[in-house]
């Protein structure tokens, strides 16, 4: 019997068949040891994500049955053995990077900048399952809580379900609300948790307000056409949507910068993702195939339209609104299809929202979309004067109804999860609280 079979535990790396594996390409799904990982990414003709493995670690946790009576029992072992290990898998982490950058003497500019890119990526991850391990310990050193894992995120959940660190209002609350000089609102995101931005589909201006309701800036698009959408970049510019034009465009010091150009293609909405890159809904030109695109700059990186079985994910046309939650999912409000429809990272579905499970109230409409710190997901349904509350794996958590909506549309959070509305029909944004 060959070695290689009897130590069936053993995964080794799929590029030279000889070392275990220590990292893993989720796109590619191939399994990659330290040697071998530089030459994976510089494949430029395909996207990677690698993630780093730690055996050690991952057999901790893959062998300890989460449950409320053993984690009683176990916290003690357990956060120790994290305490050990993690040493160990931080060290192994540095090793890896330390080989990216002795690759990177010997790489032209154009690999450099993939390198470069992948290091900051694996960084990323460094940094997210470092929080993962301090979630935890905070979960184990806690006798009435268990842990839900999605995707390797880590939230804290009680015994009867969703228990965020911010317990929703009973009664939210309007805190603010001014009458904008544009009508027919669109579109409006926070510029800071002191001044949001605003579009209409009547008006080819973008427009900044204080919370006063006092105009601060108007910017006026490049063709002189209405902005479709607006966002702010993770730099704190802003972004808009020029659809006659099939642009999407960048303010930077009151210069506009055309950064994508489509052909066939008409962008609609946009976004901008954790990664500091844009996620655009658009249109074919006969309207009849929805998509969202994912671009580092004027470069495509990722393109979701179907989903595993080959169906569409997105109605034809229509009304819809992105946003990227704290889990890296994507979350779109698809208006003409009457659902939120939400795609992990790598595109594939998790879940698709029609409304709440029994209702006496019509359909929901949702047009805006966006999430707050908790992985909330809300979405502002027109028709019926009312925002929706999800968690971040689709569950309705409650309504925004009392605070005199018409027509909400427009939605964005601040930095402190205040919730902004803006009103289609009253030209009103309203400042929301619905947190405790």
């Amino acid at each position: 019997m060959e070695p290689r079979s009897i130590a069936q535990d053993v995964v080794r790396c799929d590029v030279c068949d000889t070392s275990v594996r220590s990292l893993h390409c989720d796109f590619c799904q191939t399994n990659l040891c330290k040697a071998c990982v530089g030459d994976h990414m510089l494949d430029l003709s395909k996207k990677h994500q690698v993630n780093i493995l730690c055996p050690k670690f991952q057999e901790i946790v893959n062998n300890t049955t989460v449950q409320k009576d053993d984690l009683k029992n176990n916290s003690q072992k357990l956060t120790s053995a994290i305490d050990k290990h993690g040493e160990v898998w931080h060290r192994e982490i540095d090793t890896i990077i330390q080989k990216l950058k002795s690759d990177l003497d010997e790489m032209d500019a154009k690999h450099l900048a993939v390198l470069n890119k992948q290091e900051d990526e694996i960084t990323c991850t460094i940094s997210e399952i470092t929080q993962n391990i301090a979630d935890l310990k905070k979960l184990l050193d806690s006798n009435d809580h268990s842990t839900t894992e999605e995707h390797g995120y880590t939230m804290e959940t009680s015994e009867a379900g969703s228990s965020p660190l911010k317990p929703l209002l009973d009664e939210p609350r309007v805190m603010t609300q001014y009458g904008g000089s544009m009508n027919w609102l669109c579109s409006v995101t926070c510029d800071s948790d002191e001044e949001i931005w605003t579009c209409s589909y009547s008006n080819k201006m973008m427009s900044l307000y204080n919370l006063q309701g006092e105009l601060v800036k108007s910017v006026q698009t490049k063709s002189g056409n209405a902005p479709y959408d607006i966002a702010m970049t993770r730099r704190g510019d802003l972004v808009y949507i020029d659809y006659i034009h099939r642009t999407v465009n960048i303010v930077k010091n009151a210069q506009i910068q055309t950064v994508i150009r489509l052909r066939g293609w008409k962008p609609r909405n946009v976004c901008s993702n954790s990664s500091g890159d844009l996620l655009v809904v658009m249109y074919s030109d006969d309207e009849t195939q929805t998509k969202v695109v994912c671009y580092s700059g004027s470069t495509e990186k990722q393109s979701i339209q179907y989903d595993n079985k080959g169906q569409p994910l997105y109605s034809s046309c229509g009304y819809k609104y992105i946003s990227e939650n704290r889990n890296l999912d994507i979350c779109v409000s698809d208006c003409r299809a009457l659902a939120v429809v939400v795609v992990n990272q790598a595109g594939k579905l998790r879940f698709t929202y029609i409304g709440p499970p029994s209702t006496t109230k019509r359909s929901c409409s949702p047009h805006s979309i966006t999430t707050d710190s908790q992985g909330r997901i809300l979405t502002a349904d027109l028709h019926n004067d009312r925002i929706h509350i999800l968690d971040q794996d689709g569950q309705f958590l409650r309504y925004i109804d009392n605070c005199d909506l018409h027509g909400p549309w427009g939605l964005c959070v601040d930095t402190r999860d205040n919730l902004f509305v803006a009103e289609h029909y009253t030209y009103k944004v309203k400042k929301i609280q619905y947190l405790m």
